[in-house]
């Protein structure tokens, strides 16, 4: 029952509140242990051990201090559901994010630039080119993957490990978004942090896109995600973004800039349409449901 008031606190508070941009954030300080550790190892030799060992550290030291706290807690069950909520809201990012892309829209509506600056901040790709169009495109895209990385799989293993689990997947998804790239500098060092990101996703980002197909209604999008959700450089953010697609009727991917080098997605659709305001504003009522969906099914989990 605790681990269900947990769960319900710290969602309406991300719901109502988004990341608490005053307030200091363990992804933050994830990001600096990250990069410190980058900084330090990515030279020399057996940078690709060097990147799992990394990895593995840090996301062991994530979940053994986190269970280290919540033992120190235990005996006081109120001190205890208010740490819990309090590790939820900060590891949860849904209201942030459809915060962010509905700033996106609204930037490139009034110009292009301000929509690229807009969107830069939530992708990694380069920005400095896109059209209106790409612009609105890598908005959804985000939206959609950023539905499994920042809500479902979050859920997923608080439901699998507890609220430590839940934590040392936000320090392995922010392995990924800093160093699980295959460029020249982090091809190596890398490569270990993005392996184990695919492995921790596989399940969540399929469940993603099921949720995504039962928030609309439309069971037979379960085909065209079965078609494209593997046409993806990741063998998972293809599928949430397969869903988001199917449900809009438009197309995703193609080739981007990332760091200065060119990655050739393929296409997620085939109808290469036009977005506009009212197709954001349809895809944050998915991504709201399957979210909704996902926190009622961890509940349920908590209270068998």
């Amino acid at each position: 029952m605790n681990n269900a008031i947990a769960l319900l606190i710290g969602w309406v508070l991300d719901l109502f509140a988004g990341d608490p941009a005053r307030l200091p954030h363990p992804v933050v300080w994830f990001g600096k242990a990250i990069a410190a550790c980058e900084h330090r190892l990515n030279k020399g030799c057996h940078r690709m051990m060097k990147g799992a060992l990394t990895a593995i550290l840090l996301i062991a030291i994530v979940f053994a201090v986190t269970w280290l706290l919540r033992s120190l807690l235990a005996r006081i069950s109120l001190l205890l559901v208010v740490f819990d909520a309090i590790v939820i809201f900060y590891c949860l990012a849904g209201t942030t994010l459809i915060r962010e892309v509905r700033q996106v829209f609204l930037a490139v509506d009034r110009s292009l630039d301000e929509g690229r600056a807009q969107v830069a901040r939530i992708v990694g790709r380069d920005t400095s080119e896109l059209s209106a169009q790409e612009v609105r495109t890598a908005a959804l895209e985000t939206l959609a993957e950023n539905l499994s990385d920042g809500v479902i799989a979050p859920l997923f293993w608080l439901a699998v490990l507890g609220v430590p689990g839940m934590m040392a997947y936000k320090m392995v998804n922010t392995l990924d978004s800093m160093i699980g790239y295959k460029t020249e500098r982090y091809r190596e060092f890398g490569c270990w942090p993005a392996h184990i990101d695919d492995v921790v996703n596989y399940l969540p980002a399929r469940l993603t896109a099921l949720l995504m197909v039962l928030a609309t209604g439309r069971l037979s999008l379960l085909r065209f995600v079965w078609r494209y959700g593997s046409q993806h450089a990741s063998p998972n953010s293809g599928y949430p973004e397969a869903a988001l697609a199917g449900t809009l009727d438009c197309r995703f991917g193609g080739p981007h800039y990332y760091f200065g080098q060119l990655f050739d997605k393929p296409y997620i659709g085939e109808n290469d349409r036009q977005l506009t305001t009212a197709d954001m504003k349809t895809a944050v009522r998915v991504n709201r449901t399957a979210e909704i969906l996902m926190v009622a099914l961890t509940t349920l989990r908590f209270l068998i």
